[in-house]
């Protein structure tokens, strides 16, 4: 029997994978799963399709298997917005999984949630830090505690990184990532737009990850990053509900790279990474 010929498409010609996006939105055999995602409203602007149901509702669309959250609430509020992540889990346990969001200028807090975190390991996958807005360098002894947590564990961190930050920039990006080798240290961001020190940091540190979050819409990057750190070190992450699954799946899908780095990036890496069975999420 000759195999069925693949329909042509507006893009990547003789993709098996693009072809079943483009016809069918989603991919049966390429489940997605978004890495960084904030449900939850911004109070400083219109934030539409925030609710956790419509953000699962569009991660179905895609044929999502799960998405890893820290509410907007959670980025300056960690006990309040800790509490709606456990919330939001509950109600969805099969999508979503959460990160524990740490704010260092809270260390009561901080040792408090690190003592329970154990016991809640059906609600959290890792940590979230975002140095740059709680104005602790990742460096800081502040966050010695939720690193030596992490590395023990083989938890996965991600972490805010900005190109040339003195908070998350590429030197405390490495400090960090040369001192904790057990952990699974994820450059939320992808030290924007830096990309060259970003591949090379996640090329040199086996345990060094890059979230695509910011390389929605910049023309050549998802190129650069698969050539220079490899889409086994890349994963998809979208910043949910501030971009699109849909734009962001498509810009991978134009890219030129292969159907199976775009399975790499969907989501091979983030089932090795978090330890997913067939069973989970």
């Amino acid at each position: 029997m000759k195999p069925t010929p693949i329909k042509p498409t507006p893009i990547r010609p003789g993709s098996a994978l693009a072809a079943e996006f483009w016809e069918q939105g989603r991919s049966a055999s390429c489940p997605v799963i978004n890495i960084h995602a904030h449900p939850g409203p911004v109070y400083s602007g219109y934030m539409p399709n925030c609710r956790p149901a419509d953000m699962v509702r569009e991660l179905r669309k895609v044929g999502g298997r799960l998405m890893c959250v820290a509410p907007h609430s959670a980025l300056f509020a960690p006990e309040i917005g800790n509490a709606e992540a456990e919330s939001i889990v509950e109600e969805f346990p099969q999508e979503i999984r959460a990160y524990m969001t740490i704010n260092p200028q809270y260390p009561e807090l901080m040792l408090r949630d690190l003592a329970g975190f154990d016991k809640k390991r059906h609600i959290y996958v890792g940590f979230k830090l975002l140095p740059d807005y709680h104005r602790v360098r990742l460096s800081d002894r502040r966050y010695q505690a939720v690193f030596e947590f992490a590395d023990e564990r083989g938890l996965p961190v991600i972490s805010h990184t900005y190109a040339n930050s003195p908070y998350n920039g590429e030197a405390e990006v490495e400090k960090v990532v040369a001192r904790y080798s057990g952990l699974k240290f994820i450059m939320a961001h992808c030290l924007k737009a830096n990309w060259r020190a970003a591949a090379a940091i996640a090329r040199q540190y086996p345990h060094a990850y890059l979230d695509l979050t910011a390389v929605s819409g910049q023309w050549g990057a998802v190129d650069y990053l698969c050539t220079h750190a490899g889409s086994e070190k890349m994963l998809f992450g979208t910043d949910s509900p501030w971009y699109g699954l849909h734009q962001a799946i498509g810009q991978l899908l134009s890219a030129d790279i292969t159907d199976d780095d775009i399975h790499n990036i969907l989501h091979r890496n983030a089932e090795r990474l978090l330890n997913l069975t067939d069973s989970e999420g």
